[in-house]
């Protein structure tokens, strides 16, 4: 089991790279803005599922496999670069059939579920970042290696569900507001694309990551 100590000073580092500005947050904003609370919380369960898999991937040796094949880094972030250009044209596309609040239900929450997921997923840094971060909160001292990586990512994902529903939440009453103003949905799908658009753009250009 992780040390109490240990788990505070995880927690702590958790929050400071919540509190960050990063792809994750400006996904859940956008799409809280976009579809309302509701569009924010759909989007941290898929952040969060994907958390999950990024553990089990760390703790069973898969993610340390993909990452002795560099080439692999660069196919993700292809695929995950044209995914968000796709996205961001769907967004362009529904104009003014967006809508937030009770209207929601047309973007569909398992829609927005699936692309926060798939998202983070095929974002290499995100695969590196739980290969490299979690492993500095384990001791060997204290017994298995993967379950103390299981516990970490778990612990990180439930904290990350909590931050990213609450920002959501936030979001999506930013979304409301602008509901109640005149080509509100216009600006909304704008908004959404060209966030999905600067998504895409870090992938390709500044998140290269560079395994060793």
């Amino acid at each position: 089991m992780i040390g109490l100590a240990t788990l505070s000073l995880f927690l702590l580092a958790v929050l400071a790279l919540f509190l960050s500005p990063g792809p994750n947050m400006a996904f859940v904003m956008s799409h809280g803005v976009a579809h309302g609370p509701r569009g924010g919380f759909a989007a941290a369960i898929g952040i969060t599922a994907a958390d999950l898999v990024h553990t089990l991937f760390a703790a069973t040796g898969v993610t340390a496999l993909i990452a002795a094949w560099p080439p692999s880094f660069d196919l993700l972030r292809y695929a995950g670069a044209l995914y968000l250009v796709w996205l961001a044209v769907q967004a362009l596309r529904s104009g003014n059939a967006l809508r937030v609040g009770a209207q929601a239900q047309s973007a569909g929450f398992g829609r927005i579920v699936r692309m926060a997921l798939l998202n983070n997923l095929v974002n290499p840094k995100a695969l590196l970042f739980f290969m490299v971060f979690l492993p500095q909160f384990v001791d060997p001292s204290r017994g298995s290696v993967p379950l103390q990586l299981v516990q970490l990512g778990v612990v990180l994902s439930m904290a990350a569900l909590a931050f990213n529903t609450l920002l959501g939440a936030c979001s999506g009453q930013v979304g409301r507001w602008l509901e109640r103003r005149p080509g509100a949905a216009k600006l909304q799908s704008r908004l959404l694309a060209v966030v999905m658009l600067g998504l895409a753009v870090r992938l390709l250009f500044l998140d290269r990551p560079t395994p060793r």
